[in-house]
């Protein structure tokens, strides 16, 4: 299957999208809690609109799932489309660059296209089957590092590792590796995908915040799934990791 015209499709929406974040972005955010008391912006909700509206206007008969209004049913089409259309909210109410737009394609049940969008940083990762990762216009690759007292590891909240109690997991990677950083959610990933960082880890993850993620990964050469070692977006937890340092890290989060 040609996943060309997918991956262009999916790359602009992600930036025209993240166009609408930026008229918001510093500009006194209010906000909104959701029953789960996670916070939602104007921002959020007029940028999830605007992807699955020309969604539904190019790919009708395909499914959608996005985190703010949920999921419009396929009919039966193979076809799911997953947006986050500000991953980070709270960095981005405060003001921090990190946050992004996030848009996957799953077709038959695994993720084919990925693309993420950094709208205050201007940069876009984006990937799919067969294409090559890029960013800006240049293919990404993971880094080569193979020590992990070399490896540099990226999380969101320590407090997830506490709530799922694999504090001893973070610990680990602490004691293990060169550093860790929390340059988390989406931002993360795009650190490993791009050489920057070695490892990133979530313990708890909803299926519209890694979406993209799969194939980025497997064309920038590295491996994003389970802590368990299972490939892929469906798991609630992601481990994100070089090739190299692959089966050094799933020892740690196999426990």
């Amino acid at each position: 299957m040609k996943l060309d015209s997918y991956l262009h499709f999916a790359k602009q929406l992600a930036y025209r999208a993240g166009r609408i974040t930026l008229a918001h972005y510093n500009k006194g955010i209010q906000h909104d809690l959701k029953s789960d008391e996670t916070p939602v912006t104007a921002a959020d909700k007029a940028a999830e609109e605007f992807i699955r509206g020309e969604i539904e206007k190019t790919y009708p008969a395909h499914a959608i799932v996005g985190e703010e209004y949920g999921e419009k049913a396929g009919e039966g089409n193979p076809f799911r489309w997953f947006i986050d259309p500000i991953d980070g909210t709270k960095s981005f109410m405060k003001g921090v660059p990190f946050y992004s737009v996030l848009i996957g394609l799953e077709i038959e049940g695994v993720s084919r296209v990925g693309a993420v969008c950094f709208p205050a940083l201007d940069e876009l990762l984006c990937a799919a089957d067969g294409l090559g990762a890029w960013c800006n216009g240049r293919r990404v690759h993971v880094s080569e590092v193979k020590d992990m007292k070399k490896a540099v590891f990226v999380y969101t909240s320590w407090s997830g590792f506490r709530t799922k109690q694999r504090l001893d997991v973070i610990e680990n990677l602490h004691r293990d590796c060169f550093y860790g950083r929390g340059w988390g959610d989406a931002y993360g990933y795009h650190m490993v995908a791009t050489g920057r960082a070695e490892i990133m880890i979530d313990p708890a993850i909803a299926l519209w915040d890694v979406a993209p993620f799969p194939p980025i990964f497997r064309e920038a050469g590295g491996f994003f799934g389970s802590w368990s070692g299972e490939e892929g977006h469906t798991h609630g937890e992601a481990v994100a990791v070089n090739a190299a340092l692959k089966r050094k890290v799933l020892k740690l989060t196999r426990g």
